[in-house]
């Protein structure tokens, strides 16, 4: 599902250059569960926008479904996202001024797959927000807000699913109501590599990647 070929990314800085990932080789297949785990700084972040298709390596190559995405041009590599990869930032990113069903059929503009307002609405019944179709992100919870962006990443129905730190700003209950709906996601045969650096997501993977300084220490 996904290759990543001694994969390193460089940033210039005012006290020189960090290298925030160093050489990275891993595999992702098929209906894998994989957790990222690592400290604050040790590339989780950046490895998964690079597989993304949003943060172009420095070196290396990335392939998601064979494809080698950034051989693609931009507008190309938009498309292969918008049907291949669900987002899930630890920030929510919901449009403030858009409501809930708003938020998520934005997901389908570059996918071609314009408003679905009736497969919206479904989405959101079985994430337990049906009744908050047409409010606004202000006037949700946090753990609201996050079932709403896991939503808008399963909208078009996507391969894989990315999530970075998505408990990280949520209570232990709602940590545990947004692992299963990505849970129940990989169960029905979609890939999910999810970054965290605390132990809640560890009993729902099938394997789990450690990183430290933007290098693989263990994969098993």
């Amino acid at each position: 599902m996904v290759v990543l070929e001694e994969v390193s990314r460089t940033y210039q800085t005012k006290r020189g250059q960090v290298r925030a990932l160093d050489g990275v080789s891993v595999r992702v297949e098929r209906g894998e569960f994989v957790v990222l785990c690592g400290p604050s700084g040790s590339g989780k972040t950046t490895l998964l926008m690079t597989v993304a298709a949003m943060l172009r390596p420095s070196r290396g190559r990335v392939r998601v479904e064979e494809r080698d995405i950034y051989a693609m041009s931009i507008r190309q590599r938009a498309i292969f996202r918008a049907r291949n990869i669900g987002f899930v930032f630890q920030m929510f990113y919901l449009v403030p001024y858009l409501n809930v069903i708003e938020n998520i059929v934005l997901a389908g503009g570059a996918a071609g797959a314009g408003a679905a307002p009736a497969e919206a609405r479904e989405l959101l019944g079985r994430l337990g927000l049906g009744e908050r179709a047409l409010h606004r992100p202000a006037e949700l919870s946090a753990g609201e807000k996050q079932r709403v962006a896991i939503a808008r990443a399963m909208f078009n129905r996507p391969k894989i699913i990315l999530a970075d730190e998505p408990t990280g700003n949520l209570d232990p209950d709602n940590a545990s109501v947004v692992l299963e709906h990505l849970s129940e996601f990989h169960r029905g045969g979609g890939t999910v590599v999810l970054a965290s650096h605390g132990p809640e997501a560890l009993e729902f993977a099938d394997r789990v990647v450690h990183l430290e300084r933007g290098a693989i220490r263990d994969s098993g």
